[in-house]
């Protein structure tokens, strides 16, 4: 699957209608986004069943801000809803696939409960 496009009016939609979703904040000017771009629609095409969508942080600065963007690409990760990576700068190829493996193993019933114990703290 492509990459996709997304923005404000559709990025809760992307996180909670699937089941992981890979964004990549990105600006056109940005040097290292660019980079990043063609490892970033190889490992969607090696990955169908992974959402992969962009967010233009010129044309997306409320998403942006409401994310917490300080610095592009960032790339955020989410399993079942649930934010489980976000790291600026862009990654390498094999860092990408070692990442996307990693989020696919994660035990999710496992995830929640330590999210449940660390509010309760």
């Amino acid at each position: 699957m492509a990459t996709i496009d997304i923005g404000a009016v559709n990025f809760d939609e992307t996180v909670m209608g699937n089941d992981i979703v890979l964004v990549d904040f990105w600006a056109s000017w940005c040097g290292p986004c660019r980079q990043f771009a063609p490892v970033f629609e190889a490992a969607s095409q090696a990955h169908p069943e992974v959402i992969f969508a962009k967010v233009d942080t010129d044309a997306e600065q409320t998403l942006a801000g409401a994310a917490n963007i300080q610095s592009i690409p960032t790339l955020m990760a989410f399993r079942e809803q649930i934010l489980v990576f976000s790291q600026p700068g862009a990654l390498p190829a094999p860092a990408l696939e070692d990442l996307i493996g990693q989020i696919k193993s994660l035990d999710m019933d496992d995830v929640r409960r330590k999210m449940a114990e660390a509010q309760e703290a």
